[in-house]
């Protein structure tokens, strides 16, 4: 039934429906209560337009769509208007590719600049575009999504041409070391968490580096936080350990406390403390910073499977937040077909509360524990990941360290047969009501390092959509 109502619908959905203009307009009539009422079941589909058309689905050898799209990354509240929301996308399309440079990703429309979209529920439950904020470094000038170079969040990855050619400085001439290097770009965002501030600004964490970065109203970069206290950008620091961030895999949310004063984010998954090694685990690390101070609060949040994926944060109260929880699997199968329709997908959102955890900052240290510059906390000479690794949680346990306390707020694969992989945007809209948005990933996929579109099904593209759904979000 879901799927055949979610095809109806995008095919019904014009492609630029509920594109508006540079400028808001008035807010619409405020009653939030009545979005889930509004929006339907199915969900609400964004609008989007096409930036490429030319590329050969490799699967089919059929021309398809890149869509701009993209916009589920991350969402949050409109401080100023009960039925608007804003949502990031990330660095833009890619594909996970091989060339002659090494590992890295193929980007089809490099020149793309990750941006913020703000958007609005209509009367009748469609979701339209008021406008769209391009990121910007400090001068004015547009960012991309290129990753950075060494020691400023570099991931190692090569950039790559659709075709497999490197992306260079100057695309006109060979690729010399020296004289035509890859292009990087150290303000380049592969953003994943979003905050909208009372005053018109906004935080955005990525994961490249990552980096927390502060931008104004018109997307310009204000100051930044991050690990390397050697990028002479930041306002404060990050604890050291950040920067062993697992590629692809960084500051996946972000929130603020209501008083405005203490940013709150989230790893998606653990962190490479202190290699790859640790990475099939379900330790992961929560980091607060007060924006005054800079002083940094660090907690532990204990996933439902290793490898899962921390996709979202949202502020319900000083202490006590949202987790999105999910897996990469899709319920209906998703490119793979119906052979690899998985009804056990995981799409979770959870209620934590940060005074049931140990605030790792505050810990005494000495005897066994010592703070390492580099690696933050280690008890006899390991990282909290390697001793999760070789003794388990209990270790921990033994020396007074336990991640933050969680419940289920919202299933939302038993709530509303969510079709999508990712599962990465959260609106708290009231005490009782939701708002969920899924990563459509630019209605793009990669095979053996080749784009092809990105499917539900069979019949179904891939499409950013909101869910609204009740659900307990009152503070306790």
């Amino acid at each position: 039934m879901f799927k055949k109502t979610l095809l109806a619908t995008l095919v019904a959905s014009s492609l630029l429906a509920g594109c508006g203009s540079d400028s808001d307009n008035d807010p619409a009539p405020a009653n939030p209560s009545s979005l889930a009422d509004i929006v339907p079941a199915e969900g609400a589909l964004l609008p989007y337009s096409v930036l490429r058309s030319d590329l050969i689905d490799a699967s089919d050898q059929q021309p398809f769509e890149v869509r701009n799209g993209g916009f589920g990354s991350a969402m949050t509240a409109d401080p100023e208007a009960d039925r608007r929301f804003y949502a990031l996308t990330d660095r833009g399309p890619n594909a996970t590719y091989t060339g002659n440079y090494g590992k890295g990703k193929k980007f089809p429309t490099p020149e793309y600049t990750p941006r913020i979209g703000h958007f609005e529920v209509t009367d009748d439950g469609e979701v339209v575009l008021l406008n769209e904020i391009l990121l910007k470094r400090p001068d004015g000038t547009l960012i991309t999504g290129l990753p950075n170079s060494d020691g400023l969040g570099g991931t190692g990855e090569t950039p790559y041409n659709s075709d497999g050619s490197p992306i260079l400085v100057d695309p006109s001439s060979p690729y010399d070391e020296e004289s035509n290097p890859l292009r990087l770009d150290d303000y380049g965002l592969d953003g994943e968490g979003l905050v909208a501030l009372s005053d018109g600004t906004f935080w955005v964490s990525d994961e490249y580096g990552p980096h927390m970065v502060h931008f104004d109203a018109d997307g310009k970069e204000i100051e930044r936080i991050n690990p390397f206290v050697a990028d002479s950008r930041n306002a404060h620091a990050l604890p050291a350990e950040f920067g062993h961030r697992r590629a692809n895999r960084g500051m996946e949310g972000l929130t603020i406390t209501p008083d405005e004063k203490t940013l709150v984010g989230i790893m998606q998954s653990t962190m490479d403390l202190p290699s790859k090694d640790v990475r099939a685990l379900d330790i992961t690390r929560i980091v607060t910073v007060d924006l005054e101070s800079g002083r940094v609060g660090q907690y532990l949040y204990k996933q439902q499977k290793a490898q899962n994926s921390n996709s979202e944060l949202a502020a319900l109260s000083e202490n006590q937040f949202l987790v999105l929880e999910r897996d990469g699997k899709f319920l209906y199968g998703g490119p793979d077909g119906v052979d690899a329709a998985t009804p056990d997908a995981q799409k979770h959102v959870y209620r934590i509360d940060l005074t049931t955890g140990t605030n790792l900052e505050d810990l005494a240290v000495g005897g066994d524990l010592v703070q390492d510059d580099a690696l933050g906390l280690t008890i006899n000479g390991e990282t909290l990941e390697q001793v999760v690794m070789n003794q388990g949680w209990q270790a921990l346990a033994a020396h007074n360290i336990v991640p933050v306390e969680k419940s289920l707020v919202v299933d939302m694969v038993a709530q509303v047969s969510y079709p999508h992989d990712k599962m990465e945007g959260l609106w708290v809209i009231d005490s009782e009501t939701l708002g969920v948005l899924n990563d459509d990933d630019f209605a793009t996929w990669s095979v053996d390092g080749e784009l092809v579109q990105k499917r539900l099904d069979s019949n179904t593209i891939d499409g950013n959509r909101l869910y609204v759904v009740p659900a307990d979000l009152s503070v306790q």
